[in-house]
Formats: structure tokens, C-alpha cells, sequence
């Protein structure tokens, strides 16, 4: 059996540790830092149409594009935020204003909209994302598929306010 000795050096030494860890640490559950807010991604601003039109769908469709909207920290689901999309489609390509459409986040903070099917152009099949209301930093995404023959592609934004 192991005997503990209380010595006053022991009991000096564990009253430091507390009171250097923070006695708050002793009455509250630990927490993550929180949710950090995403980045813009290199290119992700490329054939940027500001004030593209909140749309059903873009052009005929086929493909799914689809994610979240969240807050920076607390990750929250950011309802009504507007998302514009665009890509090099087999309808247009990027930089047309029929390849062009936004649409609105749900109470949940997800969003979904249809377009036509992605191609590739310079190599890779990809897409470009933005959220640029102004509540919030405005913050491009260009996501590359890893096929594509994939027929829906996701995009995550955290954000942070302006």
C-alpha cells in the first residue's frame, strides 16, 4: 500500500497548481476555443458577379449544390444568409451571367441549389461559392470535386462578423 505524505511543500505546491490553473477551472466543465471562421480560398473570387439574382435554380440543373452556414465561435446555423454560386457548367461557363444564381440559408442554415452539370476548366472539375452580405466578412470558396462525374458538391462557411 502507498502512503501519501502530506508535507507542507506538497500542500504549497498543489495550492500554486490551483491558483495558476484558475480556481474557475475547478467550477466549470472545460470548453473548446470554439469554432474557428473559414478563409478564403485562392480563386475563389474569380468571375465574382456582385448582386447575382436569388434563383429556384440555374439553368436547366441536374447537379446539387449544398451546405451550411455557421457562426464563427459558437457555431450557431446562420438562417437567411445569401449565397451566391457559380461555375463552368455544361450550360455556360463561369464567367456568363446565366451560370450566376444565389440563394437563402433555412432556419437550420443549409443551403441548396440545383444547376447544371460542372465540367472541368483548367483540369478540375470545381465550383465557386460566396458570402457577401455584409453582416458578416465576406468570405469566397472554391471547391474542387474529385470527379467529374459527381453529381453534388458540398461547401461549409463559418463566419465572422464584419
Amino acid at each position: 500500500m502507498t502512503n501519501v505524505v502530506l508535507n507542507r511543500r506538497y500542500l504549497l505546491a498543489a495550492g500554486g497548481s490551483v491558483l495558476a490553473s484558475g480556481v474557475s477551472g475547478l467550477l466549470l466543465p472545460a470548453r473548446a476555443e470554439g469554432l474557428a471562421p473559414t478563409d478564403s480560398m485562392s480563386g475563389g473570387a474569380n468571375n465574382y458577379r456582385k448582386g447575382a439574382p436569388i434563383v429556384d435554380r440555374i439553368g436547366k440543373g441536374g447537379f446539387w449544390m449544398s451546405g451550411t452556414v455557421r457562426r464563427a465561435g459558437d457555431g450557431a446555423p446562420l438562417a437567411g444568409q445569401r449565397i451566391q454560386i457559380w461555375a463552368h457548367t455544361t450550360e455556360g461557363q463561369e464567367h456568363e451571367p446565366q451560370s450566376h444564381g444565389a440563394t437563402l440559408t433555412d432556419k437550420d442554415g443549409a443551403f441548396r441549389l440545383e444547376m447544371p452539370q460542372i465540367i472541368p476548366i483548367f483540369g478540375q472539375p470545381h465550383g465557386h461559392l460566396a458570402y457577401d452580405s455584409g453582416e458578416f466578412k465576406t468570405v469566397f470558396l472554391r471547391p474542387v470535386m474529385r470527379s467529374a462525374k459527381e453529381t453534388s458538391l458540398e461547401a461549409h462557411f463559418v463566419l465572422q462578423p464584419a
